[in-house]
């Protein structure tokens, strides 16, 4: 016999899903939609039809959106494999799951993040409030990698963020720029460690670790990549840089660096400078572990975070921590679709 429970919710998952696509198409880049087709079309022979066709269906089946279906290679992938990969609908669930909308505001705002894990974050930073009043202000703009990020606290992917010579103001100017901008927060720019200078100097190449309570609030490591800038200031994939597969156990990266643009080639060696990615030593790798376990423990209410970590010649320091941490970061470097480790843990949590 039919559960009448299970008949009932399936239209009330599609009309989800029906909802979903509708944001989908909202959100879409048409111009990076649009380069994907034609990519596809002329390099696999299918028809642009089946293309539109099988990525509508593709969402409302696996609730990607209609960009996913060309990031993650649908094309090319079998029913099974589709089913492996997380795309925005679901992480947009696992996420407020894991991270509750009333204890994510310590990972949205980053001034909030910055105080609640001091004890991991070595740089100096103020308000937009505090510049003109604070006696730490003209320490701040004389620091010595002679830099200053301006940053919105709530911004994503690197958006609005500018890399100022610190000369270039004094306190009146800087609060001036800062209104005039919309960002409200200056942080001395961190100078990394002498070898991911090496392998690339034009921004902060910062390690993204993702990090899982267990529901006993052990911290697994679901995810470790390396985001390597090119010719950027932020290192984010959206902005058009590469990210690689970091191994989580020796801190050495496995993999080539990878586009969130499926008409670029991966990339062993970086294309600017020629430096190696793959086998390069993430250094002070036990150190970096270490500590985002232990600030993965410190506000237990948020359960999985996406840690950015910058690697300084002293050691590691917290960057950011993020509540909606990006699942093309995750699956796109190992080319496999991670899902079924999230329903993992989410069986494990509604069970408890």
């Amino acid at each position: 016999m039919n559960d009448p429970c299970s008949l009932l919710m399936a239209p009330i998952n599609m009309l989800k899903r029906i909802i979903y696509l509708g944001y989908y198409f909202k959100e879409l880049d048409w111009e990076k939609l649009n380069k994907f087709i034609d990519y596809v079309a002329d390099e696999k022979g299918i028809s642009y039809f089946k293309l539109w066709k099988d990525s509508i269906v593709s969402s409302l089946k696996y609730n990607i959106s209609i960009t996913e279906y060309f990031l993650f290679r649908f094309y090319e992938l079998s029913e099974a494999e589709r089913a492996t990969y997380a795309g925005t609908g679901y992480m947009y669930e696992y996420q407020k799951l894991m991270n509750p909308p009333t204890s994510r505001k310590i990972l949205i705002d980053k001034k909030l993040f910055l105080q609640a894990y001091s004890k991991f974050v070595r740089h100096p930073y103020l308000a937009m409030e505090e510049i003109q009043t604070s006696d730490r202000t003209e320490a701040l703009l004389h620091n010595q990698t002679g830099k200053i990020v301006l940053k919105k606290s709530d911004g994503q992917c690197g958006v609005g963020i500018e890399v100022k010579n610190a000369a270039e103001f004094d306190k009146k100017s800087l609060y001036k720029h800062l209104k005039a901008t919309g960002n409200d927060m200056v942080e001395a720019f961190v100078q990394q460690h002498k070898q991911l200078n090496a392998l690339s100097p034009s921004g902060l190449n910062t390690i993204r670790i993702i990090t899982q309570l267990s529901t006993e609030d052990e911290v697994d490591i679901i995810g470790t990549r390396l985001r390597i800038t090119v010719n950027s200031a932020v290192d984010n994939l959206a902005a058009g840089n590469i990210a690689a597969p970091i191994d989580p156990d020796s801190g050495i990266v496995t993999g080539p660096g990878i586009y969130s643009d499926i008409t670029k080639e991966d990339k062993e060696k970086h294309p600017v400078t020629g430096v190696s990615i793959v086998g390069f030593k993430i250094p002070f790798w036990k150190e970096t572990l270490a500590m985002v376990k232990e600030a993965a423990l410190l506000h237990k209410e948020n359960r999985s975070i996406g840690w950015d970590v910058a690697i300084t010649d002293e050691g590691p320091e917290l960057i950011e921590g993020n509540h909606d941490w990006c699942k093309l970061l995750w699956q796109l470097p190992v080319k496999r679709g991670l899902k079924p480790v999230l329903e993992t843990y989410k069986k494990a949590y509604l069970d408890k």
